[in-house]
């Protein structure tokens, strides 16, 4: 495994040669799949009688209630009537971790600022039983279709999704919650295959797209309410850089979360850098409060 020296230099730099030599080691492990039960659609129980009616081997996960990892090839579960009528959604296990600790209440407003393909938006509306006001933000028109498509699928209501660069929102919304599922590098859930996509042009350029994002999210904030910044990358200039950043900026804290998962060290206690491994991506998550 060739892995670009920018890369590595990167994963030294940040973790140590020892630490980085074992993330790379992880990058070479083949992934689950897992998959989330929609229950807005169905539930875990039905969902596993058709499982096994099926063959399909499946087991289910502690840590998230509604996630079960699949011993079968995605195109199995693309075949299935449960797949194609929404009641299951095909979703990385560190991917379902960020709704789950924000302060979700019933009757609240949830900006999604990087929203598509949907994942996280319907995870939302599915732990809220739609009892919640969610704005979904994408720029692009073909990703914007696939986010609706997705939502209508899935069963979501009260979601307004908005053709607009989350970073030019109007200073007039303000939210209870935010959601900041981050572009960045992917540097958390890179493959060999496209090792040579990550490269320090990218990497500058997506950590500027960051900020902006972080700082008009910490803007539309309420005070006294928190959001979650995550990425699927473990580069901590896309991760705590920023978000110390930002601490000089506005009056913030960083609440700290805890997880099963194993996790990188840090140099801002409870934020969780997950390492990669055969059940998890590689994975960032932060809960900040605005004062």
């Amino acid at each position: 495994m060739q892995i670009p020296e920018f890369l590595y230099n990167n994963l030294v730099n940040d973790y140590g040669e020892e630490i980085a030599l074992k993330i790379i080691d992880r990058y070479k492990l083949k992934r689950v799949v897992s998959l989330r039960v929609n229950t807005l659609k169905s539930n875990k129980e039905e969902v596993m009688k058709i499982l096994n009616d099926n063959g399909i081997s499946f087991k289910e996960v502690n840590y998230i209630p509604f996630a079960l990892i699949i011993e079968c090839d995605e195109s199995r579960i693309r075949e299935l009537d449960i797949y194609k009528e929404g009641k299951v959604y095909l979703q990385s296990l560190s991917s379902m971790m960020p709704p789950l600790y924000l302060d979700l209440e019933e009757k609240s407003s949830i900006l999604d600022m990087a929203a598509s393909p949907g994942g996280k938006t319907s995870e939302i509306c599915a732990l809220m039983n739609n009892n919640i006001s969610v704005t979904a933000c994408e720029v692009n028109p073909i990703r914007l279709d696939r986010l609706k498509f997705n939502l209508d699928k899935l069963g979501c209501k009260n979601v307004a999704t908005l053709k607009v660069d989350a970073r030019n929102l109007d200073q007039y919304f303000s939210f209870d919650n935010i959601l900041l599922d981050s572009p960045c590098s992917g540097a958390g859930t890179i493959e060999e295959s496209n090792f040579s996509k990550i490269n320090e042009k990218l990497v500058t350029n997506i950590t500027k797209t960051q900020e902006a994002l972080l700082r008009k999210a910490l803007s539309v904030l309420k005070s006294g309410k928190t959001m979650i910044y995550s990425t699927c990358s473990i580069l901590k200039c896309e991760n705590e850089k920023i978000i110390n950043k930002m601490m000089k900026e506005f009056d913030i804290e960083i609440v700290p979360l805890e997880t099963e998962f194993e996790t990188l060290p840090s140099s801002i206690d409870g934020v969780l850098t997950i390492i990669p491994s055969e059940e998890t991506e590689g994975f960032f998550i932060a809960k900040i409060k605005k004062h």
